[in-house]
């Protein structure tokens, strides 16, 4: 394995839900709310699966900061155009209220063969998710670097979840939307994998056959991006407050590294039985950080403040190389104050105890989450 340390760059990609300004329920995004997107951001932004939906994508970053300049002005150049159509965007992983029954498909070729080959399944699709992408050049190394990071998928997840209710009703979970997006085929934790080699035969076994017409269609919570020399991490949730998305990024960026250095010394994380960090999974997604992760290490669970603060320690090496301290250290921040499925649940219940009916409960928390939306802009 060479040596040369990687480039580590990173790129954002973000989707968000569309609501109307006044009902707060989804509203579909018009042609010219797109049009106006793609004239100023011009392939840093898309229409998504269904057509309440939006997705923009950072451009190659050095640094977090880099993102962020990136993040602010796309994330602004959709609300601005939005609110033209009284609209405005959130960025919450499942609509706290709308029925996915109510929803339509965006018309596009690969949005409609989407539809037939995944049938019923894919119709429930109301969920929006986040993907972290990290610059690795040498396909081996990907792999090698896979294999490890997915011990803390779990971890990315727990912090980022943002998706407590469905359809009008707290679901109990953390992050609902997993429970969706896992019903899809080729999705969940991605397999340990010898070398790059491999990886490419099970995809040409795939491909040949016509069951899939390439590796894009391979939804891993992590994967080898099939269109750049990256790893790109598709576990956690989407981020209300842009921040929290810089600390995801950050965490991503700076885990791969920690990881590339121990392989420079010749040695490595420990590979998990896939058996045992899906538990961890599961608990990520359903308690998020309020009740811990299993430390297989030492055979206990572990509540989550402590292994913030170990992650914190192990990464600050690669996060002042990649001068990300500060968002590391905001791990801490969230930690304390709750990630956004707490504060979901927070305004809705101060809204239940106010008096509001159910109904108006839940408008309150989708407010909540626009107000987020537009705060770091």
């Amino acid at each position: 394995m060479a040596l040369n340390e990687p480039a580590f760059t990173i790129g954002v990609e973000e989707e968000y839900l569309l609501v109307d300004k006044d009902s707060l329920d989804l509203a579909e995004a018009p042609d010219g709310l797109m049009d106006a997107c793609m004239s100023t951001l011009e392939d840093q932004v898309a229409p998504e699966f269904l057509k309440c939906q939006i997705e923009i994508g950072s451009k190659v970053c050095k640094t977090v900061g880099e993102a962020r300049d990136d993040l602010r002005r796309l994330r602004s150049t959709v609300a601005r155009e939005a609110a033209r159509h009284n609209l405005a965007p959130i960025a919450a992983s499942c609509h706290p209220f709308s029925d996915w029954r109510d929803q339509h498909h965006t018309e596009k070729d690969r949005y409609n063969a989407l539809s037939d080959d995944l049938a019923g399944v894919v119709r429930r699709m109301l969920i929006c998710g986040m993907h972290v992408h990290v610059g690795i050049e040498l396909p081996d190394l990907r792999i090698d670097l896979m294999n490890q990071l997915r011990y803390f998928l779990p971890h990315l997840l727990a912090v980022s979840c943002s998706s407590p209710f469905w359809q009008g009703e707290d679901t109990g979970l953390s992050c609902y939307r997993l429970t969706v997006f896992d019903n899809l085929p080729r999705t969940g934790l991605p397999p340990q994998m010898e070398s790059w080699s491999v990886f490419e035969r099970s995809v040409a076994a795939m491909t040949q056959i016509g069951v899939i017409e390439d590796s894009s269609k391979i939804w891993w919570d992590l994967r080898p991006s099939s269109r750049f020399p990256t790893i790109e991490s598709r576990i956690c949730d989407v981020q209300p407050r842009l921040e929290d998305t810089l600390t995801l990024a950050a965490l991503t960026q700076a885990l791969t590294r920690m990881l590339w250095r121990l392989a420079v010394k010749n040695q490595r994380w420990r590979l998990y039985d896939r058996f045992l960090v899906e538990e961890n999974r599961w608990r990520a997604q359903r308690y998020g950080i309020s009740n811990g992760l299993i430390d297989w290490g030492r055979r206990e669970i572990v509540p989550f403040e402590e292994l913030a603060e170990e992650l914190i320690a192990l990464l600050m090496e690669d996060a002042e190389a990649l001068d990300s301290v500060a968002e590391i250290e905001r791990l801490r921040d969230i930690t304390r104050t709750g990630n956004s499925a707490s504060r979901q649940r927070a305004v809705f219940n101060d809204a239940v105890q106010a008096e509001y009916d159910q109904r108006d409960a839940l408008r309150a928390v989708v407010r909540h989450l626009t107000e987020e939306f537009h705060a770091d802009l």
